[in-house]
């Protein structure tokens, strides 16, 4: 199962930096806007201590962190849902993603060209809320016309919930911040609407918090993470430098609702898996491989650190800490499975 984050913003805030920082991939960043045209994407492996404990008791031929997707997409304008700035293309980028981290300038550098000029981050945060905002708004309006053509007995179920989304999208109102009944929600999954998706902010340089911005927020010197992945591990004792890019990571699990669970494969690996907060173990075996939801028969499952404190698979059997499940048991962070199919 994977998951991808957008990397969203106005042009030249930090986007790309970020990207080559979390990836380590080498991307063009320029002080001019637009550098970006085509998506940067790439995957970025879970730090996990967990991890190397499991390694060393375990120890495996191979370890496998998970990874969660990252797609550094250019910068938005005002007037991107009309298509300005190629808007329309970038905004369609936005929406294949799970969350947006949006990237938002509190640095000041002569240097680097400030499209709306000044360092404004609730102006910022705003032209982007509205392009979001206008672009779903374009999206509800061709559904709701579509819809109500059709005159079938699915779509006029469907049409009162998008009416009440589409007047509360034109008040300023965020999807994600309308109270809509569990089976609406899952409807409206399909339509991929912009502002249905949480958001991170990162703002990047120096600044106090946005209290308008009710989501998670962070702030870091994007510029000095990507100088702190070039370093070698001496340089960084010798500096006394650590980065701080394990906090995006924590953040983006968190506002995503994700767990982390392992499998051992027999000794041979040892490897950690994204799973949805409260997926069961036939969604999990279906995550390790689309033949075990079929094969599925039972699980064996311990707590990752008991499993630490056991010493072995073997040692924890003994001890009786590993328990045998079935299909509709709920997987908890930290768990440990053996499939049986």
């Amino acid at each position: 199962m994977s998951f991808s984050v957008g990397i969203v913003g106005l042009p030249n805030v930090g986007k790309s930096t970020l990207f080559k920082a979390l990836t380590k991939q080498e991307v063009n960043i320029s002080p001019r806007p637009f550098t970006t045209i085509e998506p940067n994407i790439g995957m970025v492996p879970v730090p996990d201590k967990r991890l190397d404990g499991l390694r060393k008791v375990i120890r495996p031929e191979k370890t496998t962190p998970t990874t969660i997707e990252f797609v550094d997409i250019a910068g938005l304008v005002e007037g991107a849902h009309k298509g300005e700035g190629l808007g329309n293309q970038f905004l369609a980028h936005i929406r294949k993603c799970d969350a947006i981290l949006e990237i938002v300038r509190t640095f000041n550098n002569l240097n680097v060209e400030n499209v709306l000029g000044g360092i404004n981050p609730k102006r910022d945060i705003e032209v982007i809320k509205t392009e979001l905002l206008m672009k779903d708004f374009e999206t509800l309006e061709k559904i709701t016309t579509r819809l109500e053509k059709k005159k079938d007995q699915e779509s006029a179920k469907t049409l009162p919930v998008l009416k009440r989304i589409k007047d509360s999208v034109s008040a300023g109102t965020l999807i994600s911040e309308i109270e809509l009944a569990e089976k609406d929600k899952e409807t409206m999954k399909e339509y991929q609407f912009l502002t249905s998706k949480p958001v991170i902010y990162l703002f990047n340089g120096s600044c106090e918090k946005v209290d308008a911005v009710p989501q998670c927020q962070i702030v870091m010197d994007l510029k000095e993470e990507q100088e702190i992945t070039e370093l070698s591990s001496e340089e960084l004792a010798e500096l006394e430098l650590c980065s701080h890019l394990d906090k995006i990571i924590a953040a983006c699990y968190d506002i995503l609702h994700l767990i982390t669970f392992f499998t051992v494969t027999g000794g041979r690996e040892v490897r950690a898996w994204t799973l949805a907060k409260g997926a069961v173990a036939l969604e999990a075996a279906g995550t390790v491989h689309s033949d075990f939801k079929d094969k599925f028969i039972r699980a064996e499952v311990t707590e990752c650190q008991e499993l630490i404190n056991a010493g072995s698979w073997q040692k924890a059997r003994e001890k009786g800490i590993i328990k045998t499940v079935g299909k509709d048991y709920v997987v908890q962070d930290g768990n440990v499975i053996e499939f049986k199919i």
